[in-house]
């Protein structure tokens, strides 16, 4: 019989224990959600650039042949205006390596652009949203409708 009465004691002190400091724990709460379409307005992609530098040989002609030249009379004229308008760099004379020009390794930048994101304008029930997407979502969005009851501490 001592065990009974020190079982009757001890069960209620385990619930508590096993309740928490705060009490016992609150109801599961049920999620009320559905799926729905909402209409998309705009999806604009959000880009990455990338800049990569690589070496690549340029070789040019060991005796140039001066424009001036192969020009006569009025063709010498138009050729010594593009040669001012020209940059630097398309004045260089490029060559094949075989013909015997002067090779060096030259440094060449080049930029790519990924999308990485969209961001997307999108209307639901009238009401206008915008979200960033990893991908495109077409012309309608399947967002989630969920509906929580704001519960007051007491």
């Amino acid at each position: 019989m001592p065990v009974l009465a020190l079982l009757a004691v001890a069960m209620p002190i385990v619930a508590l224990a096993q309740a928490g400091p705060g009490g016992p724990p609150p109801p599961q709460q049920i999620e009320n959600a559905r799926m729905e379409y909402a209409q998309v307005l705009r999806a604009e992609p959000v880009y990455q650039t990338l800049r990569a530098t690589s070496m690549v040989e340029r070789c040019e002609a060991t005796t140039p042949v001066t424009a001036e030249e192969q020009r006569r009379g009025f063709a010498r004229v138009v050729g010594a205006v593009k040669d001012v308008l020209r940059s630097e760099d398309e004045k260089v004379q490029e060559v094949d390596r075989s013909a015997g020009g002067d090779c060096r390794m030259v440094p060449v930048e080049r930029e790519f652009r990924r999308p990485i994101a969209y961001d997307v304008d999108y209307v639901h029930k009238g009401v206008k949203y915008r979200s960033r997407l990893p991908y495109d979502p077409g012309n309608r969005l399947r967002v989630r409708v969920s509906v929580t009851p704001v519960v007051e501490p007491r």
